[in-house]
């Protein structure tokens, strides 16, 4: 059995969702993970699926890859199994918009030792918005929020840090 990573992306259209799960089924590959979401018109789909080889994959999602949109598949790992991830946070961001707002948010959270799970970004008229889901280390959620205070106050936007509540994720 193969443990596979496929993109699919390019402009929307009604039904590629359908299309890929289809096509994955048709040659047996069980979808374990996935993640789809719409980015001003454009489509964007990365799934993990195990199963058939990469190139029986990619055989069957010629016939979706149409109209612009482009399937790439490619074998990994199996994610190894270690022990306890983090503590589950959410960062929330809202502002004006400018230039380096991912990127510094980003980077404090990875200074903390935090791995961002999620990340989603919005940009509404001159409102920017981001939303993270971040594992920390042990007690390291009150150095965090220090450490995003200072970002946010050099940025000229809101952060927000609350623990994530599992059953909601």
């Amino acid at each position: 059995m193969h443990e596979l990573a496929i993109t699919v992306i390019g402009p929307d259209r009604t039904g590629i969702v359908a299309d890929v799960a289809e096509a994955l089924a048709g040659v047996g590959a069980n979808l374990t993970d996935s993640t789809m979401t719409r980015l001003r018109g454009h489509f964007a789909m990365t799934l993990i699926c195990n199963g058939p080889t990469a190139e029986q994959v990619e055989a069957a999602l010629g016939p979706v890859a149409t109209g612009g949109l482009l399937a790439t598949v490619r074998r990994v790992e199996p994610e190894a199994a270690n022990g306890a991830s983090g503590e589950p946070y959410l960062v929330s961001v809202h502002g004006a918009d400018r230039l380096g707002i991912v990127a510094a948010v980003t980077r404090v959270v990875a200074g903390a030792g935090g791995n961002i799970t999620d990340l989603t970004t919005r940009l509404t008229g001159p409102l920017y918005l981001l939303v993270a889901e971040v594992d920390l280390p042990c007690d390291a959620a009150d150095e965090l929020a220090q450490r995003l205070a200072v970002a946010a106050a050099e940025l000229g936007v809101d952060v927000t840090l609350r623990r994530a509540e599992s059953e909601i994720l």
